[in-house]
């Protein structure tokens, strides 16, 4: 169980906090497909940020003397240098969506298609390889909290919950969780929320009380980017083995069919990712999963091929769109583009 709650909290939270990037960015009224070619510059930025920082004598001193808080403290800086640029690289769907008016789908599109092939041009000048990796190969292992961590023993037995939550677990894990509770509590609980939603529902209404429509539409669609730059580079740095190769496994969609399936609400979201987190857990790690704690993995004993698995969270995406996509409710206004002169 501990295995299965960890992983399942690895695949679950890069998709909570992109799927809450696209909903900021729809609630101010801008359709946001771009996420995930905006996950992928920013799991390339962070990625290269940490492996250009490990060279510096602080970082070097750091990893030989075991000092965790430096260690975490490069995280946190790849983290925001991943929002930073993430949050850069929208703002080329906020021109062409706000100022020119031009079809948000197709914005969104091409920057799906432009993030992979500039990302591979910059790893092949810098690294003269298709895939940038951090420096070191037990880079994973510095961001982790672990019993030492704590100030525990090696051989101590923790129990469940501790050994669940505050062993072998990134710290980035926690900091998405805590962004995901803080924005979402800004979205529903504050003036900015409710000027920025309204925008996404009726902008001329908004428009008419003073609210600067442009402003926040840009707002939304920057902080929608900067999330999914940050959940880039968390996905790169839990689930893709510290490297960037142009490519989240489709994350950035998923976390599209996550927003949608949580009808634009957080606390639906955040369902949803357990969820799809779930059945991602079980397609990567089916054969290591011992379900009756007995030693035998009985996901890899039925005979069942391992594509199937490998198809399980997207066919589950399928299904529950199917099903779900009906009774959602988008905001009114979201990928309409706004013409102040019309009533």
């Amino acid at each position: 169980m501990t295995f299965l709650v960890q992983q399942t909290l690895i695949y679950a939270v890069p998709l909570m906090i992109v799927a809450l990037a696209g909903v900021f960015a729809e609630r101010s009224g801008i359709i946001n497909l771009a996420l995930e070619g905006i996950m992928i510059f920013g799991a390339f930025i962070g990625v290269l940020f940490v492996r250009t920082m490990q060279g510096a004598a602080v970082f070097e001193a750091a990893k030989a003397s075991g000092d965790w808080l430096t260690l975490q403290g490069l995280e946190l800086l790849a983290m925001l240098m991943a929002a930073v640029m993430g949050a850069i690289f929208s703002l080329l769907l906020s021109f062409a969506s706000i100022n020119l008016r031009a079809d948000q789908t197709i914005g969104g599109t091409a920057l799906n298609l432009l993030a992979p092939a500039l990302v591979l041009f910059f790893i092949r000048i810098i690294a003269n390889q298709n895939i940038l990796q951090m420096a070191s190969g037990d880079s994973a292992s510095w961001f982790m909290i672990k019993k030492s961590t704590l100030g525990f023993p090696a051989d101590a037995e923790l129990g469940f919950f501790l050994n669940t939550f505050f062993n072998k677990v990134y710290l980035a894990t926690y900091i998405c969780i805590i962004i995901f509770v803080i924005l979402s509590v800004i979205l529903y609980k504050t003036r900015f929320g409710l000027r920025l939603r309204s925008c996404g529902e009726n902008p001329q209404a908004a428009d008419s009380l003073g609210i600067n429509v442009y402003k926040m539409r840009y707002a939304g669609t920057t902080i929608s980017g900067a999330l999914a730059g940050m959940g880039g580079f968390v996905y790169s740095l839990t689930t893709a083995n510290c490297t960037a190769n142009g490519d989240v496994a489709g994350f950035g969609f998923l976390a599209l069919a996550v927003m949608i399936f949580g009808n634009w609400k957080p606390l639906n979201i955040a369902g949803a990712s357990l969820l799809f987190g779930l059945f991602k857990c079980i397609a990567a790690s089916y054969a290591s999963i011992d379900i009756n704690g007995d030693g035998v993995c009985v996901l890899a004993e039925i005979g069942i091929s391992t594509h199937f698995y490998r198809m399980l969270p997207y066919l589950i995406t399928l299904v529950v769109l199917a099903f779900t996509s009906k009774s959602s409710r988008a905001p009114k206004a979201e990928g309409i583009p706004y013409d102040k002169g019309a009533r």
